[in-house]
């Protein structure tokens, strides 16, 4: 039981790690704010931001659940809410580049 749970909690860490580095990979070289979006001003522009969303996602929804309110405080449900989608989702996309990884690698 144990090694099952070590083994997502490594899967959650590769997507979040690839989810950070895509994140400010793609804020450095479009050089705008990577935020989740799918609209585009062509039919390619429009994948390359789902595709965006998709791997960037989970550190986009810590970032989001990190937002101060009007008077300055933080909403405890907002943060759980977020953290608890972000890492099922880098679950997710940690499964997703794992499962390519390991296709490639003999």
């Amino acid at each position: 039981m144990a090694f099952e749970l070590m083994v997502a909690g490594f899967i959650m860490a590769v997507g979040i790690s690839i989810a950070g580095a895509g994140t400010y990979f793609y804020q450095w070289v479009i050089g705008q704010e990577a935020m989740l979006r799918y609209d585009g001003k062509t039919y390619l522009h429009s994948l390359g931001h789902l595709f965006m969303s998709f791997v960037c996602g989970p550190l986009i929804m810590l970032q989001m659940g990190w937002k101060q309110e009007d008077d300055g405080t933080l909403s405890i449900g907002s943060v759980l809410i977020s953290a608890v989608v972000a890492f099922g989702w880098s679950f997710v996309t940690g499964l997703f580049f794992l499962g390519i990884y390991f296709a490639i690698v003999p």
